[in-house]
């Protein structure tokens, strides 16, 4: 089972001896939660926000994910942070708990901090690259708002199905990025409506060319359809200028956001992307 402890400052380097097979050196960061069984959850509650069916459907879903596609989806909730910066805290868990897949530790976690109202994302390896800076904001447009609802367990699902969704189109060799986003889905209710406003279109059109081929006797559009040939005569005309009107289109300015995925470095040196807000 994931445990958190705290490593304090003085056991920031420690050796351990292993009999004639030398030895080891392990060196962490002054109150950085670490696990004991590493990378053996993907899904760290504890805050408790989730019952035990939701846990462990929850929890299916991301090791399913996660092992299909060679690329760690973690989940880690948490009471407080104490304070500390969400995406460094991410980061942080990401790294001493040991969580990526192949060569390149390739992962991505989300975290939710309860007392802070805040969440975090936090990518390593190829994930990347998978999860540009434009896909993290597409992903959190869709799952926030459950978070700000109290609706935890939807928010982590459709975290979850997401992520899939992602690396599925990163492996076409096209990760979803600026103008390569997936298309909104409308929902059913706006699809009938706007089938039932293009029948009623239909219907109207079709009813007035029918009425109108059942009339024999027609209004002329043009005044000098009524008017008695020859019996017009123009002595004088000029032209006179009455207005004018300027039409002004505004230059598009350039847009310089190539995509792509910003990356930082974690206190334990490990190169990472990631983003973070509020809910």
């Amino acid at each position: 089972m994931l445990k958190r402890k705290i490593i304090p400052v003085f056991l920031a380097s420690v050796l351990a001896v292993s009999g004639t097979t030398g030895f080891s050196v392990g060196v962490f960061s002054e109150n950085v939660y670490a696990s004991e069984e590493a990378n053996t959850q993907r899904l760290a509650d504890f805050a408790d926000l989730l019952d035990a069916d939701q846990k462990e459907e929850l929890e299916v879903k991301l090791d399913q994910i996660s092992e299909n596609y060679d690329c760690d989806v973690v989940v880690d909730i948490e009471e407080s942070i104490d304070g500390m910066d969400p995406t460094a805290y991410a980061d942080d868990f990401f790294d001493y708990n040991d969580y990526g897949m192949g060569n390149d530790k390739s992962g991505i976690l989300f975290m939710l901090t309860m007392s802070e109202r805040k969440w975090a994302i936090s990518t390593h390896g190829e994930a990347i690259s998978i999860f540009t800076d434009a896909g993290q904001e597409y992903i959190t447009d869709n799952i926030v708002s459950y978070f700000s609802d109290g609706d935890y367990y939807e928010g982590f699902t459709q975290f979850a199905d997401l992520c899939e969704k992602f690396i599925v189109q990163a492996q076409s060799g096209e990760p979803y990025d600026t103008g390569n986003l997936p298309e909104e889905e409308i929902p059913f209710y706006i699809s009938f409506l706007i089938a039932l406003v293009i029948g009623f279109v239909i219907a109207l059109i079709v009813s007035l060319v029918m009425r109108s081929g059942m009339k024999t006797v027609h209004m002329k559009p043009d005044a000098a359809d009524y008017m008695k040939a020859g019996s017009l005569h123009i002595n004088r005309s000029r032209d006179m200028f009455l207005y004018h009107h300027v039409t002004r289109t505004a230059k598009p300015k350039n847009d310089n956001s190539g995509g792509g995925s910003s990356t930082h470095t974690s206190s334990s040196g490990e190169t990472h992307g990631g983003s973070s807000g509020s809910f």
